[in-house]
Order: C-alpha cells, then structure tokens, then sequence
C-alpha cells in the first residue's frame, strides 16, 4: 500500500484525534501543520531548517509552479521532491483557490478556467484534467481536486452553482487520475451553509475520495461562522481517512478546528509574518519593529527550543529588520513555523493522555497580548 491513514487516540474531551497519515515519501503524524511552499520552496527556508523546525510535509502550488518553472521542468528534474531537495511528504493545491484569490484575472465556465498569468499576461488553462496531469507531472504525494471557492457573501444559487460544479469537477479529477500513488482529495464546498455543505459532501462522498478537504473557508467570514461551518461539515466526513482544512493558519483557528476532528492545516501566516518582523510566541504577537525592543537581550520565546530562541536576542532580531538584513525575516520565519509545529506536537500529546479538551481551553484563554 502506498498509503494509509489511522486514527490511533480520540480525545474524549473533545473531538480531537491523533493519527498517523503513511505516504509514499513518509509517515505524518496528526494534527499537522504544512508550511507553504508555493514555488517549491518555503520562503527563507532551507529544507534541513524546516525539518529542524518539526515540519513533516509541506505544500506546492500547481498553477504558480505551472507557470514557472513548468510542470514538464520538475518532472525532467525527477519530480518535486528532488527539484526543490525535500525528501519528505509534499501536497500540492490544485489551482482552485486562484480562481478566487485571482478572480479579477480569471474566466471560469464548466468546463475550465481560464487565467490571465499573474507574470506575462499570457492566458493559462486549467480544467479537471489538466490539474490532475499537472500534479502528476509534478509528483506531490498527495493532490486536490481543482474546485471552485466562492466568495463567503454570495448568494445561494451562485453558491450552490459553485458546489455543483465543484462535484462535476472532482469526478472529472477522479476519472483522469492514471497514477497510483497519489492520494486525491475531493474538496467540499458550500460557504457557511449547512444545507450547500451537506449537499457538496454527499456528493463527494460518493466519489470514495482517499480524503476530504474543507474548502471555502477563512475568506472573509467571522471565525465564529467558521467554527459553526466545521461543526456541522466535518462529521459528514469519512473517520477513517484524513480532513484537512485548507488555507486556515491562526493558531486559535487551528486549535478549535482540531477539536472538531481536523487533521491536516496550511497556511502563509508564519512565514509571512515572519518576513514582516512579527513573531508568534505563547505570550502572544512580538512586533519586532517597535522600539521596545531595542535593548531587550531576551529570546523571542523563552519557552521555545529552536535554533533562533536559543541563539539571538530581540534586540538583534529588530535590528536585524531595521537595518533592512535579509536574516531577519529568514530567522523570525524559521522561529514561527517552530512555534507551529511545537503547538501541534503538545496539542497530539495533550488528546493521547486525554486532555486535549484542556490544553486547547489553556491555549485560548486570554493572554498578556503583544510582549
């Protein structure tokens, strides 16, 4: 078997899970956190500084790597894992998102996409199958179906148009799949409605996916609408296979997704808060840039193990930023995806000796804010 995926404890303070999701290129222990990668590199990021960091796998982009360098480049450079030097478990996005996020530079129908590239102008399809043979080509252990993510305020014939459409697409992405060693996941759709949500699932449901994504979510809504969306969306999903919310990062939001049974999260926050001189720490937001700091000889997190806590002060970090050096964001990145990681590793061992329920109620409660 190329891949399996166990439920190994469940909290019962919770619905929090822990479990272990085998691939082809390594074995991830969940809840996860994957650091993005979108152009086959975490910004900043050496592949042994994240493997330092905790992280097990991590994620691509199949429109921005289709633009550059080309799907058919990584595939004669022996595949994503040994183009970018990461030897560990890779999920590659399927270009739906960018139907959003690049809505102004798109023309989408039933049949395809059609992109005005971000870079040159020049137009760029994408359908079902096309995701499907790029992500092949590309060589990601696990791979999504191209989908379509409204915005959260749209009105629900247009988005019951999107979850139509999202299921016509995912059986479209299950047909064209020829490799098998690739895990595919259907992504279910339907913004903050429980009857869309039900009704995307229950489609997908029937395409027996290897896992399930919730999509369409952290775009714009309240996080309290988005707790209320997981509540009701994530029991529809298969408990023998893997969830994965897609694009969500705060760690508040991933703590009250795991417990609602949530495996598997993304997000750009670390990294690129990292670049911007604000550190994630468990006494909440260091903003580097203000003057506070100046002279403050201070780890970042004098909780924190990695290589930056250990090593720098905050009054290096600011200057660092100050001073406009390229260290800065790459330190301050490497820290926060530590912090992530390390969030998620007591977060499994807090559901297998049964008290996720309270670590994630000790996490969220009110903190000191900004140090």
């Amino acid at each position: 078997m190329h891949f399996s995926y166990t439920v190994d404890a469940v909290d019962r303070s919770s619905l929090g899970r822990v479990g272990r999701l085998t691939t082809p290129h390594g074995v991830v222990d969940t809840p996860a956190f994957m650091p993005v990668g979108t152009l086959a590199t975490v910004k900043g990021l050496l592949p042994e500084q994240l493997r330092e960091a905790g992280a097990q796998m991590v994620l691509s982009n199949t429109y921005h790597l289709a633009l550059r360098p080309g799907a058919d480049v990584v595939a004669e450079m022996g595949g994503l894992h040994n183009f970018m030097a990461w030897d560990g478990p890779i999920l590659t996005d399927s270009g739906g998102f960018q139907v959003f996020s690049l809505s102004r530079l798109t023309r989408l129908d039933d049949h395809h996409v059609v992109f005005r590239s971000h870079i040159d102008g020049k137009l760029f399809e994408l359908s079902p199958e096309t995701a499907v043979k790029i992500q092949e080509q590309l060589g990601a252990d696990c791979i999504m179906c191209l989908d379509e993510c409204p915005p959260h305020d749209v009105d629900p014939a247009r988005l019951m148009h999107a979850v139509e459409r999202t299921t016509a697409w995912a059986r479209r992405c299950r047909d064209a799949q020829k490799r098998d060693d690739q895990m595919l996941f259907g992504i279910v759709q339907g913004g903050t409605s429980e009857r869309h949500r039900v009704h995307s699932a229950k489609g997908l449901l029937e395409l027996d996916f290897k896992g399930y994504a919730v999509g369409g979510l952290s775009v714009g809504e309240a996080p309290s609408l988005m707790y209320d969306t997981l509540d009701y969306t994530v029991p529809l999903l298969p408990a023998d296979k893997p969830r994965y919310l897609m694009g969500v990062g705060r760690p508040e939001d991933i703590l009250q997704a795991v417990s609602r049974g949530v495996d598997l999260f993304d997000c750009v926050m670390p990294t690129r808060n990292g670049r911007n001189a604000m550190a994630f720490t468990t006494a909440g937001p260091v903003r580097l840039r203000n003057s506070q700091y100046q002279r403050d000889g201070r780890p970042l997190d004098e909780t924190c193990e990695c290589p930056v806590c250990r090593t720098y002060s905050r009054a290096y970090l600011r200057h660092l930023f100050i001073a406009g050096e390229m260290l800065g964001p790459i330190l301050v990145s490497w820290h926060n995806i530590s912090h992530y990681q390390t969030l998620l590793k007591q977060l499994r061992e807090a559901i297998r000796e049964g008290r996720g329920g309270e670590f994630v109620t000790g996490q969220l409660a009110p903190n000191a804010g900004s140090h």
